[in-house]
């Protein structure tokens, strides 16, 4: 079954991809959740004509997301927390990459961070999704939290 996606879905594609999908996802999860659409020839030609309209507007957007990558590789983060020894009493996850991240002054939202949990202090490294086409890795060191 072939879709027009309507939002970004996860592990499938992003919005205005057609994608190909099995027949029961198609119809029992993606249509009526309202994530995609049935990708028949006049669909086809809606989304192309709107797609032309979107280039220059796309265009503008992966510059700026290309300035916030040059201002994330340049940030330095540590992020602390409780930790016996090297072992973290808790974890580092997602959110806390993100609540770092905006105490530095770039707001983004978790779930365009993936990075894992994180139970030891040490070195780590996450990708951050600014736009579809700019992904970024950024560095971050978790250290012990002196109390």
């Amino acid at each position: 079954m072939e879709l027009i996606l309507k939002q970004d879905v996860q592990n499938l594609g992003f919005k205005d991809d057609t994608v190909t999908v099995k027949n029961g996802y198609g119809r029992n999860f993606l249509i009526p959740q309202g994530f995609a659409i049935l990708a028949t020839p006049s669909a086809k030609k809606v989304l192309a004509e709107n797609l032309k309209q979107k280039a220059h507007k796309e265009q503008r957007l992966v510059d700026d997301a290309n300035k916030i990558a040059e201002a994330l590789n340049a940030l330095e983060i540590k992020i602390s927390a409780k930790a016996g020894g090297e072992k973290l009493f808790g974890s580092i996850t997602n959110a806390n990459i993100a609540e770092a991240l905006a105490s530095n002054g770039h707001s983004i939202d978790r779930k365009f961070i993936s990075s894992g949990i994180v139970k030891r202090t040490g070195k780590y490294s996450a990708n951050v999704r600014l736009h579809r086409d700019v992904i970024v890795e950024l560095a971050y060191e978790v250290i012990a939290d002196k109390a």
